[in-house]
């Protein structure tokens, strides 16, 4: 054998030798991946989505405003001397508040007082004169012209005690408003003048404000388009009339809590605003906490009462990507199908669904991260221990569906050797 000829079976043997574990892992990896159809379904639990009845429920931004608020202004001129109350205290009717300087006042009256007696005298003196002329009359020793004008000046003496007397209740009232006064019960809020200052009538200083804090009301403005919407749908039948004093009001603090108490509406204005193209709406709370205080922004659902048939499914059933809310189903042959759906409210851990779902379609509540469009599942009903507001992906409490729920993906294909190795 010549030199060439074994040199050319060295290199064939060398080539088989290098290649041979090549062949070998490409085979490997040819029987050892999985087919879609060979993958077991991936386990997930369903809820069969059903109708039930809905409220409906508008969520509103609104203020809290008091049912009665006073403003205390000065009704008299002069200076303050003290504040008689404590600020941010509930205080009763009529309470004490501020004490302006009476002395000029208090003179006023002593003068009125003064004029009401000289117009007291000559008043009796008058009618002395009218007595004393009766019987002279009668004996021609008085004219008639005399005896009218007696007449005459005691009617002039009494008008003029009426003027006096009006002119001491005046002075007695300025008096009285040294002492300004609450007109309604209360929290009084802090004094906006000190002692010293000087405060006038003339300019309604301001001194402080009461407000009447139980009950309170919270006041939304609603769309104008929203109202009329309602209407026709009441008009058309698609939806019976709520009487006002029905429709419940839930109030969102701005810190997310909900208040505990629940009010209802008692009043709907009947002008739209021309600038906003809304309308005010009004509900009353109870507040004996005080927690609602007026200027408060606050958020309100309001629940109107009905009969209505809606679908309500679990929060964590729902997807949202860029405000589209969307669901994984369950098809009649086992396979994943997304679609799109219209929300409604949301409450209680559910989502209320206008529109995208019907009755008797069963929507994944936990393991949609798992699955694909088109891929087989083993759809399991929740159980019905599962609480309604879960964490999406929590594991339910059965020991089965437990295992399922946890049950991760199975792992991806190898992927292929590269074309050259298998050649």
């Amino acid at each position: 054998m010549s030199c060439s000829a074994i040199r050319l079976r060295s290199r064939a043997v060398s080539l088989l030798i290098t290649g041979l574990p090549l062949l070998l892992a490409a085979c490997n990896d040819r029987q050892a991946a999985p087919t879609a159809a060979s993958m077991p379904p991936i386990p997930v639990l369903v809820e069969t989505v059903s109708t039930t009845a809905v409220h409906d429920v508008v969520e509103l931004p609104g203020r809290i405003e008091a049912v009665r608020s006073a403003e205390i202004r000065a009704r008299v001129d002069g200076i303050v001397q003290r504040t008689l109350y404590q600020e941010g205290t509930d205080l009763p009717a009529n309470a004490p508040l501020f004490q302006i300087d009476p002395s000029d006042y208090r003179a006023q009256l002593q003068q009125a007082q003064a004029a009401l007696a000289r117009a007291t005298a000559v008043r009796d003196n008058a009618a002395s004169v009218v007595e004393r002329f009766k019987p002279l009359v009668g004996r021609h020793a008085v004219s008639a012209q005399e005896y009218d004008a007696a007449l005459a000046t005691v009617q002039q003496a009494q008008a003029n005690v009426a003027d006096a007397q009006a002119a001491v209740s005046l002075a007695q009232l300025r008096l009285d408003r040294c002492i300004v006064r609450t007109p309604i019960a209360g929290r009084a809020g802090r004094a906006l003048v000190t002692e010293g200052a000087l405060v006038s009538a003339g300019a309604a200083t301001l001194l402080t404000q009461v407000n009447q804090l139980t009950p309170i009301n919270a006041v939304f403005t609603q769309s104008n388009t929203a109202m009329l919407d309602l209407e026709q749908q009441i008009q058309s039948g698609a939806r019976q009339p709520t009487s006002m004093k029905n429709v419940e009001v839930q109030l969102i603090l701005a810190n997310g809590q909900v208040y505990n108490e629940r009010g209802f509406l008692d009043f709907a204005d009947l002008v739209v605003d021309p600038s906003t193209g809304t309308q005010t709406v009004r509900a009353q709370f109870a507040n004996p906490s005080r927690t609602l205080l007026p200027g408060q922004f606050v958020r309100g659902r309001i629940i109107s009462a009905g009969n209505q048939q809606g679908i309500r499914i679990p929060e964590r059933a729902v997807q949202l990507d860029n405000g589209i809310a969307s669901v994984a189903l369950v098809a009649e042959d086992g396979t994943v199908v997304r679609r799109n759906i219209d929300l409604g409210d949301q409450g209680e851990g559910r989502w209320t669904v206008r529109d995208g779902l019907k009755a008797g379609e069963r929507v994944i509540v936990d393991g949609w991260q798992k699955v694909q469009p088109g891929q087989r599942v083993d759809a399991r009903p929740v159980p019905a221990a599962l609480p309604a507001a879960a964490t999406p992906g929590a594991a339910p409490p059965a020991a089965g569906a437990q295992a399922a729920a946890a049950a991760p993906a199975e792992p991806p294909a190898t992927p292929p050797a590269p074309a050259s190795a298998t050649r």
